[in-house]
């Protein structure tokens, strides 16, 4: 029973790794707390099943949801980080939680505000250890969601472009001033955090087999607490707190019932940073540890 629920938290915390890691780019690199997330998230899903259900297969459904979601992205980054950088800090935050409504309620418009079943490409099919049961979709996300995460790093120490993130991270004025083109690096940097969103949303498309347009808005909860809790701004911070929130639901949904989920888990946040404020890999010098 403990190893069942092990296996089934690791395996939701690998989509609250995608969530996460996505806030951590727009947060540790932009100082900017993107609310379109959870939209962002929701068409990656939601996207994924009307291309399904108009008979594409689920490769080409998945490839039109994900661009779709990045364009999306892309049009956040145009109309309220780059058009606002440089006013009060509040209007960005206010703006792009503007197009999370707008999303979501384009969503409403067109389909209805029903969830909709999705079948998965992978069945029923599971992987039976004697007793214990390994969703083959979940098990996908999981090994999807922490090889892209190494794919992450590695862009990110050994490209151009990673090196003008890093240095974005650092110091806007001082990547500025050595040359780093932020209008380049920004609108990149959101299209990778869009597709990390939008991805996830896929994955929990294909883990659970039900979208809605509100699909979103928990997920992406629990992601902001992931990052929060493993330190903000800090990549493998945010993929051990997306872990370790995942492992906290599913234990409390087997412990008390699913009432109790959200009670719990931020509970457990609450007290986390009440011990340490900066989350478990923040830095306390510095209050957050740069990617």
């Amino acid at each position: 029973m403990i190893a069942q629920q092990l296996v089934n938290g690791l395996m939701l915390g690998g989509i609250y790794v995608l969530v996460a890691v996505s806030f951590t780019l727009f947060f540790g690199c932009l100082n900017f707390l993107n609310f379109s997330v959870p939209a962002l998230f929701m068409l990656g899903g939601f996207l994924t099943w009307a291309g399904v259900a108009a008979g594409l297969p689920w490769p080409a459904a998945v490839l039109l949801a994900l661009t779709v979601a990045a364009l999306a992205s892309l049009l956040v980054e145009r109309l309220t980080w780059r058009l606002q950088r440089g006013g009060p800090p509040l209007i960005p935050l206010v703006s792009s939680l503007g197009f999370l409504i707008l999303f979501e309620n384009l969503v409403l418009v067109r389909w209805g505000s029903d969830a909709r079943a999705i079948p998965s490409p992978f069945g029923d099919a599971n992987w039976r250890i004697g007793e214990l049961v390994i969703g083959l979709p979940q098990l996908f996300g999981l090994i999807l969601s922490i090889g892209l995460v190494f794919g992450l790093q590695a862009l990110l120490k050994r490209s151009k472009l990673g090196r003008g993130i890093r240095s974005l991270a650092e110091n806007a004025e001082t990547a500025t001033m050595l040359g780093v083109e932020v209008d380049r690096v920004a609108p990149r940097l959101f299209l990778l955090a869009g597709l990390f969103c939008a991805l996830a949303g896929v994955l929990f498309s294909l883990s659970y087999q039900l979208v809605s347009p509100y699909m979103g808005d928990q997920v992406a909860l629990k992601g902001l607490s992931a990052m929060v809790l493993g330190g903000m701004g800090n990549i493998w911070g945010a993929v051990i707190g997306g872990l370790v929130i995942g492992l906290v639901e599913i234990f409390a949904v087997g412990a008390l019932s699913a009432d109790h989920v959200n009670v719990v888990v931020f509970g457990i946040l609450l007290l986390s940073l009440i011990i340490r404020p900066t989350g478990l890999f923040g830095d306390p010098a510095l209050g957050q540890q740069k990617l």
